[in-house]
């Protein structure tokens, strides 16, 4: 079920020269949160107003820095002991912002109606994540449609043009990918001896 979030560890290793070099800098974790949301509105002009294929390379780069501050902010602050609650409020913030500027990339290549069911079936994942982690259950990631599967599927529709088919592909894999980690929430939370939040 994890799709290409296995390759995060890998990736991770990858970047642990750059995460030296911003920790004897004393670079702030957020900064790099915010830069991830900058990169993801960057990747959504490009995909809006530049042609097919010429939007394929900044998008693909943009979104690329947009998924290495997404690991690099947390690893940080794991590193540097910085890690905050407020930290992770906007972690959380951050990445469903730069989820949503992605998706409103489309607005100019699709009709309304199909973005936006797109927008909100990528947001359904990590709200099925964050509501299971509220329970006591621990943090789910990865696909078959998550976050680096939807900035792969944005470098197709802006190499192709396939705007329409690629929405329906996220819009579709996204609740696949939010019904699985229900399904294994469910499972693993049981249903007795747990505490019921409000309502």
């Amino acid at each position: 079920m994890n799709g290409l979030y296995a390759l995060k560890p890998w990736y991770a290793d990858r970047l642990s020269g750059v995460r030296g070099a911003l920790a004897r800098r004393e670079v702030s974790p957020d900064t790099l949160t915010v830069a991830g949301v900058l990169c993801a509105a960057g990747a959504a002009a490009s995909l809006a107003w530049l042609p097919v294929p010429l939007a394929a390379l900044p998008v693909a780069v943009l979104l690329a820095a947009r998924l290495a501050f997404a690991n690099l902010d947390g690893a940080l602050a794991r590193d540097t002991g910085r890690m905050t609650r407020r930290g992770a409020l906007m972690n959380e913030l951050g990445d469903r912002a730069a989820d949503l500027l992605v998706m409103a990339g489309f607005l100019t290549l699709a009709p309304l109606w199909l973005v936006a069911t797109a927008g909100l079936a990528a947001t359904l994942p990590s709200w099925v994540s964050l509501a299971g982690a509220a329970a006591g259950a621990p943090r789910l990631n990865g696909g078959p449609v998550g976050k680096t599967e939807r900035c792969a599927l944005a470098v197709l529709a802006a190499a192709s043009g396939w705007a329409v088919p690629v929405l329906a592909v996220i819009a579709t894999g996204s609740a696949l990918t939010a019904g699985l980690r229900l399904g294994r929430l469910w499972r693993e939370l049981g249903t007795t001896g747990t505490t019921r939040g409000e309502r």
